[in-house]
């Protein structure tokens, strides 16, 4: 996962590959750039099988705050609709993608607030070093909004998310989403510093509203 922030958190999404003095909301989106996606890359639902990939993930990130093997089991399987799992496929199956389906290179971690169910509420993110910098990020964030209008419920068209204030990697992921969705970003009270029991910091919330269908 390439991160320009040390700190540990549970919503560092690590797809950027800009410069990492890029503090503010604001700064992220006009300093972000159009990576070349990765050739071959596919995006799907995780199922059972996949908690294991997801788990490892989280844990060679180096970065996010790594829950349970036990939660991404239930995540990968009560919250497959909400989740994604992206694989880069084998050298030998060369860059067109056929062939076997590769090894798994990121995942989103997601589900829709009980309350309000067009709201998707984004846990985890994380992106191996193989495929840093190419909208890996993105492309898990678009495949899982984008599956919710041809699913059950309501068509997602609010993201929520709760990032640390000196995770300028994460911010810029997604400032830089929302600026491709047509959509604002704004920021707000989340969990304070005393909410936590084992020192973790302040987790202030994200919001991106008025998600437009991808152009």
């Amino acid at each position: 996962m390439d991160t320009t922030d040390t700190a540990t958190t549970n919503h560092s999404t690590d797809d950027s590959s800009t410069d990492s003095s890029t503090d503010s909301l604001a700064d992220a989106t006009a300093s972000s750039r159009a990576a070349e996606p990765l050739p071959g890359l596919t995006v799907r639902p995780p199922t059972t099988q996949d908690g294991a990939a997801m788990w490892r993930l989280a844990r060679d990130s180096g970065s996010l705050d790594l829950n349970s093997s036990y939660a991404y089991l239930l995540l990968a399987d009560h919250f497959a609709a909400t989740c994604r799992l992206a694989f880069l496929p084998d050298e030998a199956d060369g860059p067109d993608g056929t062939g076997a389906e590769g090894e798994p290179v990121g995942f989103v971690s997601a589900y829709r607030l009980p309350a309000d169910p067009a709201t998707l509420f984004v846990w985890q993110v994380a992106v191996d070093p193989r495929a840093r910098g190419r909208r890996v990020a993105g492309r898990l964030l678009d495949a899982v909004v984008d599956a919710t209008a041809e699913g059950e419920g309501p068509a997602v068209t609010r993201l929520h998310t709760t990032v640390t204030t000196d995770n300028a990697s994460s911010r810029r992921v997604f400032a830089r989403w929302a600026d491709e969705r047509g959509a604002t970003l704004r920021e707000t009270t989340g969990y304070e510093a005393a909410h936590f029991p084992d020192g973790h910091e302040a987790e202030p919330l994200l919001v991106i509203e008025g998600i437009r269908p991808p152009r």
